[in-house]
Parts: C-alpha cells; sequence; structure tokens
C-alpha cells in the first residue's frame, strides 16, 4: 500500500477539522477526495505532507510512519505537495521555479537533466522559461507547479484543488496530464470541489463531511450514487 491513514484526528485549536479519518492509497491509482469547502480535503494533504500536525491516528507512506516528521522530510521520502492555488513563486523565474523544485535532492547534474525533461513535457514552460512566474496565466502557472513538484522525483503526488481558476479547456488539458502521471508511475491523491473531473480520472474515491468520511466507492460507483449526483455533480 502506497498511502494508508488510520483515525486520523486534526484540531486548529478548539477546532476538530478531522474527525477520524481512514483511507487508503494502492500504489498506482488515483484516488479522488471530494466534498465541500471546510469539509476537511486540503486538510488532509496539509496533514500527509508535514504541513499540519495531527492529534491522533497514523500516516503510514510506503510502510513506514510519516506523521510528525517535518515536510522536508516528507517529500525526501517521495510525498510531493502541489497545493491549492498553484502557489508559485511569483517574483522567480519559471527556471528558478524548477530548480526550486529539487531543493531536497542532493544531485545537481540529475536535477538539471528532470528540468530539461520538464520542458520537454511542457513546451510552453521551455518558451517562458525566463519570464516571472507571477506573469504567466493561470493554466501556464499549473503546468509550471506540477513541473517543479515532478523535480522532486515523486512517488506519490498530492493535487490540491488543481482545477481551481482554470477555463474548461485547460482543464481538460489538466486532466490529461494527470492520467500522464500515472502512466510514468505516479500515485496520485486528488483533492477537488469539481467531483465530475476528480472521479472522471480515479479509480476510487472518498466523501469527505465536515471531517468525516461518509462514503467510499469506486469511482464509477460514486459517479452513479444519486447522494453524490444531487450533493456534487449537479444532477
Amino acid at each position: 500500500m502506497m498511502l494508508a491513514i488510520r483515525d486520523l484526528h486534526v484540531a486548529y485549536g478548539p477546532i476538530l477539522a478531522l474527525r477520524g479519518v481512514s483511507f487508503d492509497v494502492p500504489e498506482g491509482a488515483i484516488i479522488a477526495l471530494i466534498g465541500a469547502n471546510g469539509a476537511g480535503k486540503s486538510t488532509t494533504l496539509n496533514t500527509i505532507s508535514g504541513l499540519v500536525r495531527p492529534r491522533s491516528g497514523s500516516i503510514e507512506f510506503a510502510g513506514a510512519r510519516i506523521d510528525g516528521l517535518p515536510p522536508e522530510q516528507i517529500v525526501r521520502r517521495g510525498a510531493v505537495q502541489v497545493p491549492e492555488g498553484r502557489k508559485v513563486f511569483r517574483n522567480l523565474t519559471v527556471h528558478e521555479c524548477l530548480m526550486m523544485g529539487g531543493y531536497c535532492r542532493d544531485d545537481a547534474g540529475a536535477v538539471a537533466a528532470d528540468i530539461a525533461r520538464m520542458y520537454e513535457l511542457f513546451p510552453r514552460l521551455a518558451e517562458r522559461r525566463r519570464q516571472l512566474a507571477g506573469t504567466l496565466s493561470g493554466g501556464e502557472q499549473q503546468m509550471l507547479a506540477f513541473a517543479r513538484a515532478l523535480v522532486a522525483k515523486p512517488r506519490l503526488l498530492l493535487l490540491d484543488e488543481p482545477s481551481m481558476g482554470l477555463a474548461p479547456r485547460i482543464v481538460a488539458d489538466m486532466a490529461e496530464s494527470i492520467r500522464g502521471f500515472r502512466r510514468a508511475g505516479m500515485t496520485v491523491l486528488i483533492v477537488e470541489q469539481n467531483a465530475a473531473m476528480a472521479l472522471g480520472l480515479a479509480d476510487e474515491g472518498h466523501v469527505l463531511e465536515t471531517g468525516e468520511v461518509t462514503l467510499s466507492a469506486s469511482a464509477s460507483a460514486l459517479l452513479a450514487d444519486d447522494r453524490v449526483r444531487e450533493a456534487y455533480l449537479g444532477v
């Protein structure tokens, strides 16, 4: 199992954000977390990444506990997050942002080769390699956020609302990129309010409501579930 979360509780002061969350992410799978604003989706990813400390529960990545580790150690182990809103370094060039993706690596030559591969994978970034990241379009910033994460050599990609603020055509291109990540051998955990897109990509999905997993099933079963269709698909 690539990722195993068991009975995870997370609080912000007196407010309990996650209440006993448990689910698995099998190696090579795409797993979707869907739910309304405030359901705990981003908190789940931030806790896996080490940005938030759990009150209790466990997180195992590739068979080893990572809850309590600092974020940089989690990245070095191969779990890399693409944050909500992309969070590019606006005052750095595209190339400098990609170099930041390799900050946890100590193989400079291999990092340079991986950045070259990113330019092949995302030709638009190659065209803009000397441009400030903050001047890119939303779609280009999403490409840059993906590429920066890939330079870190992830085994598990944690994607937080990757479709946010993007035009439908760009969302379709982004979804194809995520399929390509899986074909390249990566495991993906995606958090999305665009439930139709996320479940269209995923093998399995989990519905989060007020910090609890209330429904887990194959993605196709969730797409056909009347509760999911009414609450999250607008049907």
